[in-house]
């Protein structure tokens, strides 16, 4: 028995709708994270982007769990000396609440050219709607 290969021809992409209102942040981008991997699919390999594509609405009411939501901060550099930022989820929430959802998503997936790849199939919008309509996303319910 020969082993086998996914190439791109072989992927077959579908586009999946997820309603982020109450979901709990870690385990919605979790999930999220593996359906952009592909890794629900028979056709897996760790090497190729085999994933589906994710749209996600309604990404400003998402639940963050205990205290993060003003305890937990965000640091990023600019590179220069003493270039140190810090944020909190809820003061991002309030100004871009994709982001918030975009870096849990990130976080969890592989740190190279792949891992572009993968997140570029990644839509969300703050509000209830979006403009993919015309790619029919499939309703997927997550259960929190």
């Amino acid at each position: 028995m020969k082993t086998f290969h996914p190439t791109p021809k072989d992927i077959e992409r579908m586009w999946h709708l997820i309603d982020a209102q109450g979901q709990v942040l870690g385990r919605l981008a979790s999930r999220i994270a593996t359906i952009l991997r592909g890794k629900q699919k028979p056709t897996f390999a760790p090497y190729v982007d085999g994933g589906d594509f994710v749209v996600v609405i309604n990404a400003e009411k998402v639940v963050l769990t205990g205290k993060k939501r003003k305890a937990k901060i965000y640091y990023r550099h600019s590179g220069y000396p003493g270039g140190l930022k810090s944020t909190t989820p809820e003061r991002i929430l309030k100004e871009h609440p994709e982001r918030l959802l975009r870096q849990a998503v990130k976080g969890m997936l592989p740190k190279n050219k792949l891992g572009d790849a993968l997140l570029s199939k990644l839509k969300i919008y703050a509000g209830p709607s979006h403009p993919h309509q015309a790619q029919k996303p499939e309703r997927l319910v997550i259960a929190s």
